[in-house]
C-alpha cells in the first residue's frame, strides 16, 4: 500500500477518473454559468455581452420577487436547523440507548429518504387537499372546522405547508448519521458516567453531544446547504405558487431560464445560489471551529 501511495503515477492514475468527472459535471457547468451570467441570451439567438446588468437587475430591481425567494430559502434553512436536526438528535439518542426493536426503528425512520421526491410530493398534496385531504378531515373530526384551509393555495400558509414534508423526508437521514456517531463512541465512557451517578440526560448533554460535534457540524452543513438549494419537492407541490409565495431561488431560476428564456439572468441566480451555499458552509465551519 505504501509503495502505491509513494508512486505518483499510480496516484494520478487512480485519482484521474474521479477528477475528470468532477471537472466535467461540476466545474465546467459553473464556469459556463458564470459566462452566461454576463450575457443577455434567450438560449437560441446571438449572445450579447451585458456586463453586470443581470446582477444589477437581480439585486436592485427585485421585479420578480427574488428577495422573497431568498427569504423563503432562509426559512427552510432555519426550520432544518432548529426543528429537523433536534428531532433527529433526540431520535438518535433514544435509539442508541438500545431500545427494543432498535434496528427496525432505524430502518423505518430512514424509509422517507429512500422514497422518490415526486412520490412524497404527491403524497403530501393528497394530505393537504382542501376537499378530501387527511389534514382537513382530521380537523373536522376533532371539531376544528375553522382551522381547515386550502394549505397549498393560501399565500399565508403555503410556505409552512411545504416546509413540513421537506423536514419529514430528511429527519431519518440526519438521525442515521447521528446514530452511527453515537454508536462509534466507546462504551467505557458511558459506563464510567453511570458509575459516577450521571443520569441519562446528563450523559447526553455533557458527554454524548460534545463528542458528536464533528458529525453535528456535518449535519448542520448538509441541512443548511440543502435548504438553500432545495428545488424538487417545492417544484412538484406548488411550482413556486401561489403568486410566488413558495418560490425559492432554484425554482425561480428554472422558471426564468426555461419558461422565460432568460438564460443570462437565470444564470446570475445560479451563481448567487452557489456563492450563498459556499458562504454558509464557511460560516458554519468557522462557528464550530471557534466553539472548539
Amino acid at each position: 500500500m505504501n509503495k502505491v501511495l509513494s508512486n505518483k503515477k499510480a496516484v494520478v492514475f487512480f485519482i484521474f477518473p474521479a477528477l475528470f468527472l468532477f471537472i466535467t459535471i461540476i466545474i465546467v457547468p459553473i464556469v459556463m454559468s458564470v459566462g452566461y451570467s454576463f450575457q443577455e441570451w434567450d438560449g437560441i439567438g446571438e449572445k450579447i455581452f451585458a456586463g453586470f446588468d443581470n446582477y444589477r437587475e437581480l439585486f436592485l430591481t427585485n421585479s420578480d420577487g427574488f428577495w422573497r425567494a431568498v427569504k423563503n430559502s432562509l426559512i427552510f434553512a432555519a426550520g432544518s436547523v432548529f426543528i429537523q436536526l433536534p428531532i433527529s438528535l433526540i431520535l438518535a439518542l433514544v435509539l442508541a440507548r438500545g431500545v427494543k426493536g432498535e434496528r427496525f426503528y432505524v430502518s423505518v425512520y430512514f424509509i422517507p429518504v429512500l422514497i422518490s421526491t415526486v412520490v412524497i410530493g404527491q403524497l403530501w398534496m393528497k394530505i393537504y387537499n382542501p376537499q378530501y385531504g387527511l389534514l382537513n378531515t382530521l380537523l373536522v373530526s376533532l371539531g376544528l372546522e375553522k382551522w381547515t384551509g386550502n394549505w397549498l393555495g393560501d399565500t399565508k400558509t403555503v410556505i409552512f405547508a411545504v416546509i413540513i414534508p421537506v423536514l419529514w423526508q430528511y429527519i431519518g437521514y440526519h438521525m442515521l448519521l447521528m446514530y452511527a456517531s453515537i454508536r462509534s463512541i466507546s462504551g467505557e465512557i458511558f459506563e464510567a458516567a453511570r458509575i459516577d451517578g450521571a443520569s441519562a440526560f446528563q450523559t447526553a448533554v455533557r458527554i454524548t453531544i460534545p463528542l458528536m460535534k464533528p458529525i453535528i457540524k456535518v449535519c448542520v452543513t448538509f441541512a443548511v446547504v440543502g435548504s438553500l438549494k432545495n428545488f424538487d419537492l417545492v417544484y412538484v407541490m406548488t411550482g413556486g405558487g401561489p403568486a410566488g409565495a413558495s418560490q425559492l431561488p432554484s425554482t425561480l431560476m428554472v422558471e426564468t431560464i426555461f419558461s422565460r428564456n432568460m438564460y443570462g439572468y437565470g444564470s446570475s441566480m445560479a451563481i448567487f445560489i452557489i456563492l450563498e451555499c459556499f458562504l454558509f458552509a464557511f460560516l458554519i465551519r468557522k462557528a464550530f471551529r471557534n466553539e472548539d
